[in-house]
């Protein structure tokens, strides 16, 4: 509710914040408060939630948002911005309350809606759901890890678009400021993605860690107690602490924390972290500084209590008077103002820069450049072929001078990954160069570490930038350390890209602690991830193509170690390969067009395998179609008209065959259709002598289609079969 200024007076031995240079008056010091009391009522009106951090971070967070940060509420879209990150997605409160209270379009109604159905404020900030919010934060140290690739963002985009400006002086300088809990300096994907920042350089990057020592098991030294700024400092970056408990008692100097920050601003080149010890819950009397404030409701009784040492009547929620919002929306004509000047330096640059103006402007758009498909190569026919991942290198390296925006690398896998641009420069300070990988801080190819868990985060940060496309690459045992990632790069519908090659059992003697076996099925599991795993060359060019086209998701490219034929599309044998692009389609059909006696499904380094069972099943007597099905979600999004198309509901003799877990066909090949599948972990041999060793070979898949037809004339059952390889010998045998 808004109302006059009350007149109940703040408690004299609650101290006032120490914020003279910053020019606070008593309406500012009344506008933290009325925030630190706005989080106390949101979590105590739905009855969870996490109050004590919005409380005890609320001077922090007027700071940033009142005296720090450029931004402007009018136009949350702004290039210019400095970019703000809530790793402690749980205090949530402390960023929805700044975005109310700043005009970003948040009502006190959608305060008071807090966790609830259909509100603008969810238990975590939330990427396009709610205005203002720059990134979706729950799992601890997602928040900074992306943050790491926001940073990496704006420097590569500077060196696309005005590489030769003096530092702070292009309109694409921006800082990205983060708030980070004691949780998330416990999470190790933040010791992964310190480590790179700190080797990187990002001066634009200044954390604030919110040492408050408590987490929801309370006191944190039951397990946590390291040096954590001397572990940043070891990282390379620049490390500062204020200690509002210093003196004995707890008083809130804003002024030593602007001072902090404007330091942190002098460091070019390196990150910040600004460790600030605080109480969480100040300023509530009897549960600041608990375990209680962090992760529940404070109750009705100690909610009033700190209404009434801060001044406010315990008798009204969700106060705020009328001239503490006057104070705070002020914040809009501020950055009105901010966003005008450095407009001017934008067409100053604009007029400067035409060539490098109309990339910005198509970038913007998300637009690929007309004719980037001509770069696209076409692979000739071989029946010796090449591995997958080999081919995804050689259309990285053709597209490379016409999407300036497409930049990656690996987690130290490139020469096994090929995710390296032939010729292109690294991303590394100069002073970083090796003898093998030379460039500096414009570069392009990135070099992630052995960093699997960070590397996803940071393709989130850098897609979250929206001006350029990441991709990162490892081997797909190793995704399963991306996972965290993954996830919220699907909940934020970020178009990054993942090249996960040695696909299988196809990489051989490395054995099963690198072969994949559960993780197609498990990427699969996470909706809005397109999992795609083509089966030559050729659909690899086309299925980049339709990954780039793709604007509104993240996609995972499932590559080979081993070679596979590059099928002969000129012969009218086989389906043109742009035909991937559909997720499914009719690769090789029987020989007059007439129905097929059995359907054969296969992925990848499977494809093959389905072709050689298909001449065996001619050898028989049989018309077998094969469909290549490089991405099922893909094929999903298709009309049901094509759907049948490739899979007529009429023909119920199916098998799919991939060298994977059989989890998720059954829905393909339906009740009488069997699945040639690995049900179990690989070994260490040659790849052939597996796949000959665990029955994934055309004979088992001829067998599996007579078998198949063979049920069609039994009385459906429910579940189907499956057929799958033994672990060791090769038998194979059927499973309901």
């Amino acid at each position: 509710m808004a109302s006059k200024h009350s007149s109940i007076q703040r408690n004299r031995s609650v101290p006032m914040p120490v914020a003279d240079r910053v020019g606070w008056d008593a309406t500012d010091v009344r506008a933290v408060d009325t925030a630190r009391l706005l989080a106390a009522d949101a979590v105590q009106q739905v009855g969870n939630g996490h109050p004590g951090t919005a409380m005890s971070l609320a001077p922090l967070a007027y700071l940033l948002f009142q005296n720090v940060m450029r931004h402007d509420p009018n136009d949350d879209q702004w290039l210019g911005r400095d970019r703000f990150v809530l790793s402690c997605g749980h205090s949530s409160l402390t960023l929805y309350i700044q975005l109310y209270l700043s005009g970003y379009g948040l009502e006190l109604s959608d305060l008071e809606a807090y966790r609830t159905w259909g509100s603008a404020t969810p238990g975590h900030p939330e990427y396009r759901h709610t205005r203002g919010v720059e990134i979706t934060t729950g799992p601890l140290g997602q928040g900074l890890a992306s943050a790491v690739g926001m940073a990496m963002a704006a420097r590569r985009e500077r060196g696309l678009l005005d590489p030769d400006a003096a530092p702070g002086a292009s309109p694409f300088d921006h800082h990205v400021y983060v708030i980070a809990s004691d949780g998330d300096m416990m999470e190790g994907v933040t010791s992964e993605a310190a480590s790179l920042a700190g080797h990187q350089e990002l001066g634009n990057l200044i954390t604030f860690y919110d040492s408050n020592h408590i987490s929801i098991e309370d006191d944190t030294d039951v397990s946590f107690s390291e040096d954590v700024p001397a572990r940043y400092a070891a990282y390379g970056w620049h490390v500062q602490t204020v200690d509002w408990t210093r003196t004995g008692s707890y008083v809130e100097d804003v002024d030593a924390v602007l001072a902090a920050i404007e330091e942190a601003r002098r460091q070019t080149d390196r990150p910040s972290l600004i460790m600030l010890r605080t109480l969480i819950g100040w300023p509530a009397p009897n549960k600041q500084n608990t375990g209680k404030a962090h992760g529940s409701a404070l109750g009705d009784d100690e909610v009033a209590a700190t209404k009434r040492v801060l001044g406010f009547d315990p008798e009204h929620t969700f106060t705020v008077e009328d001239d503490v919002l006057s104070r705070v929306r002020a914040v809009a004509d501020r950055g009105r103002e901010a966003h005008a000047e450095w407009e001017r330096g934008f067409a100053a640059w604009r007029e400067a820069n035409a060539d490098r103006a109309a990339l910005l402007d198509r970038l913007k758009a998300q637009e690929l450049p007309d004719g980037w498909v001509d770069a696209l190569p076409t692979f000739p026919a071989d029946a010796k072929g090449m591995a997958t991942r080999k081919a995804s290198g050689q259309v990285l390296t053709a597209l490379a001078p016409v999407l300036p925006e497409l930049w990656g690398g690996s987690a130290d896998l490139a020469e096994s990954n090929n995710t390296t641009m032939d010729g292109e420069p690294s991303f590394v300070p100069a002073d970083r160069q090796t003898k093998e990988w030379k460039g500096g801080p414009y570069g392009r190819t990135l070099h992630f570490g052995i960093r699997e868990h960070a590397m996803g985060a940071i393709l989130n940060g850098i897609a979250l930038q929206s001006l350029t496309r990441p991709y990162g690459g490892t081997f797909l045992t190793f995704s399963d350390y991306m996972r965290p990632a993954l996830r919220l790069a699907a909940l934020m519908k970020l178009p990054a890209i993942y090249v996960w090659t040695h696909d299988s059992i196809g990489l051989g003697e490395d054995g099963p602690t690198h072969q994949p076996v559960e993780h197609l099925a498990a990427l699969r599991a996470i909706p809005g991830l397109d999992v795609v795993r083509p089966a030559d060359a050729n659909e690899i060019a086309a299925c980049w193509r339709t990954i780039l086209e793709h604007k509104d998701r993240p996609a995972g490219l499932i590559l080979t170690r081993q070679n596979l034929p590059v099928l002969d599309r000129d012969s009218g044998e086989y389906a043109p390969a742009q035909d991937a692009a559909r997720g499914a389609y009719v690769l090789a059909d029987t020989a007059d067009g007439a129905a097929p006696d059995v359907i054969l499904i296969a992925t990848g380094s499977e494809v093959p395998i389905a072709l050689d069972a298909r001449e065996l099943l001619a050898a028989d007597g049989l018309a077998a179609r094969v469909v290549s099905m490089p991405c099922r979600e893909w094929f999903a999004a298709q009309s049901l008209a094509y759907q049948d198309e490739v899979l007529p509901p009429d023909v119920r003799a199916r098998v799919s065959v991939e060298a994977a877990v059989g989890q998720g066909w059954r829905e393909v090949v339906g009740d009488a259709g069997r699945i040639v599948s690995l049900e179990h972990y690989g070994a260490s041999a040659d790849y052939q002598r597996l796949y000959a060793e665990f029955g994934i070979t055309p004979q088992a898949v001829a067998e599996a289609a007579h078998d198949s037809i063979r049920d069609t004339r039994q009385a459906p059952r429910p579940g189907g079969h499956q057929r799958t390889s033994a672990p060791t010998g090769g038998g194979t045998g059927d499973h309901p």
